[in-house]
Formats: C-alpha cells, sequence, structure tokens
C-alpha cells in the first residue's frame, strides 16, 4: 500500500499503469452568507457634531450639483443708452451740461462781492510769499552698542 493521502492515490495508480478510476465531481453549491447587512453611512451627530451616527446608506438623499452659473461679465454702460448716445442726443445732453456748468461757475464768482476778493488775493499772496524761503532739516542719530559677557556682565556704549 502507498503512504500516499487519499486524495493522491489515484493519481499515482494512474502513473504506474493502472487503469484510471474516475473521480469524484463536486457541484457548486450557494454560499449561505452569515448576514446581509444593509450599506452604513456615518454622518454628523446632530445633537453634538464631534461624535458620528451610523445610518442606512439608502436612506440618505445624493445632494444634486449645483447649475452652472453664468460668469460673463456685464457690460459697464447700458447698451440702450449707448445707442442713444450714438444716435446724437448725447451731444445735446452734453452741450446742455456744459452750459450749466459755466453758469454756476460765473454766477459763483459774480456773488463773490469785495470780502470774497480780498480773501482769494490774501490767499494768493501767501502762497507766492511761500516760495521764497528755504527748509532746514535736522537730522540726529543715536547708537546704542550692548556688549553682553558671561556671568550676566554687560558693556553699555552710546554714541550721537
Amino acid at each position: 500500500m502507498s503512504a500516499l493521502p487519499e486524495r493522491y492515490r489515484p493519481y499515482a495508480n494512474q502513473a504506474a499503469g493502472q487503469p484510471h478510476q474516475p473521480t469524484a465531481i463536486y457541484q457548486p453549491q450557494p454560499i449561505d452568507r452569515y448576514e446581509e447587512r444593509p450599506p452604513i453611512a456615518w454622518v454628523a451627530d446632530p445633537y453634538n457634531p464631534a461624535r458620528s451616527v451610523a445610518v442606512d446608506a439608502r436612506l440618505i438623499q445624493r445632494s444634486e450639483p449645483a447649475p452652472p452659473r453664468d460668469l460673463t461679465p456685464q457690460p459697464l454702460l447700458d447698451p440702450v443708452a449707448q445707442r442713444w448716445l450714438g444716435a446724437g442726443v448725447g451731444v445735446g445732453a452734453a452741450g446742455a451740461g456744459v452750459g450749466w456748468g459755466l453758469g454756476q461757475l460765473a454766477a459763483g464768482i459774480a456773488l463773490m462781492g469785495t470780502a470774497g476778493v480780498a480773501i482769494l488775493a490774501g490767499l494768493l499772496l501767501a502762497a507766492a510769499s511761500m516760495r521764497g524761503r528755504s527748509i532746514t532739516n535736522i537730522h540726529n542719530e543715536a547708537h546704542t552698542h550692548v556688549t553682553q559677557k558671561w556671568l550676566g556682565r554687560a558693556n553699555v556704549t552710546n554714541q550721537q
């Protein structure tokens, strides 16, 4: 008798020239699972955000991505106003604005009076007299040198 284990003996007998014996054929069997569990997702606890809570993942609604936004820059001027300006209305409006502004300037000068003219003349004379003065700049520096030695001794020198 051979010293081979039982399952290898048919191959040894076949190799020795003996007729081949049919081997047992095993049919695949369904696998018995220990327990089927639903998928679990861990989410933050609403009462304590530092703790996570297990939730059935099938109950969580998926968030939809936000729709794309239009990020094209807006025109600086209104297109309708640009068309009106190009049609010639702008020239009349600019003329009226310039005329109104010059009228306001002339009215201010006309109503200034003698006191306003005296104040304006004084300001102009003060500005003219400031031109001839020289400006003096003073620059002062102080240097402190500290040399530290062993056992807490230090030398301090000041220079100006």
